[in-house]
């Protein structure tokens, strides 16, 4: 028996969105929702063409105000709204070395995919959910937040502690609205993202793939579990936060690490 046939059908009736839903973590959030019975969303700047995307799908470049409006306007009109909102969508796209190496321009690229994408999107779908007093909304984060590395990821980090602290304060305005507001902060996890970072890093030093990669565990202290997470252990830590099982659960920051962040 597989875990797709043991999942309990607790998000029947709902719907869900993912954005940056076709691969990676959200992919797996994607198939993860939708076995315990949700209808899915996902969204991405591009069409998926490994034929495999089984949800709705929805072009948008989230960065540009004006796609975030035209996703929700579809939604409305073929779903009513969402019940449940994965704000997924983001990624490392700056250079390293510093804040020497960092333009306005790259400063303002990273917030607009790690911070202002999920804030324009929450601030589009959230009046449905406040109309019917329920919703969750999940803001995919990140541990690098907390432990930012100047010569790898400055901005990425600067950009997701933003949307950190965002989605405490958004958690507290909605309290008593009946919609719940969470952060998953993934430590290093075996995406293609991840895959590329690392060997882009491997070739910009001269070294092998498995240095490279020793080498960046070293900068955050290792990972005491000894391997980086899966997608679908982020995605079932998702699916539980977003379940009945987790009603009484808002404002609070979840780090899935495998025990890399040094701090109680």
């Amino acid at each position: 028996m597989n875990n797709e046939q043991i999942l309990s059908k607790d998000l029947e009736g709902k719907t869900a969105l993912v954005t940056g839903g076709t691969k990676g973590i959200g992919k797996s959030i994607a198939d993860r929702l939708a076995n315990a019975g949700a209808k899915v969303i996902v969204t991405a700047r591009n069409v998926p063409n490994d034929g495999e995307n089984k949800h709705h799908f929805i072009a948008a470049d989230l960065t540009k105000p004006e796609h975030a409006l035209s996703l929700a306007q579809q939604i409305s009109e073929q779903y009513g709204g969402v019940d449940i909102l994965i704000n997924n969508v983001g990624g490392l796209t700056t250079p390293g070395g510093g804040y020497s190496t960092l333009t306005d321009k790259h400063w303002e690229d990273e917030l607009q995919l790690n911070l202002l994408a999920g804030i324009r999107l929450d601030r589009t779908l959230l009046p449905k959910m406040i109309a019917q007093k329920s919703g969750v909304i999940i803001h995919i984060s990140s541990v690098a937040a907390k432990q930012p590395l100047w010569n790898l990821n400055l901005a990425y980090a600067v950009s997701k502690a933003a949307l950190s602290s965002y989605s405490k304060a958004l958690a507290t305005e909605l309290a008593t609205k009946g919609v719940r507001v969470l952060t998953v902060s993934p430590g290093a996890t075996r995406t293609p993202l991840m895959e590329g970072f690392i060997q882009d890093y491997a070739t910009s030093a001269g070294i092998p793939v498995e240095e490279a990669f020793s080498q960046l565990l070293s900068q955050i202290g290792g990972i005491p579990m000894g391997r980086m997470a899966e997608p679908d252990e982020v995605a079932s830590l998702v699916h539980f936060l977003v379940s009945p099982g987790a009603a009484y659960l808002t404002g609070t920051n979840y780090a899935i690490d495998g025990g890399s962040l040094p701090v109680v």
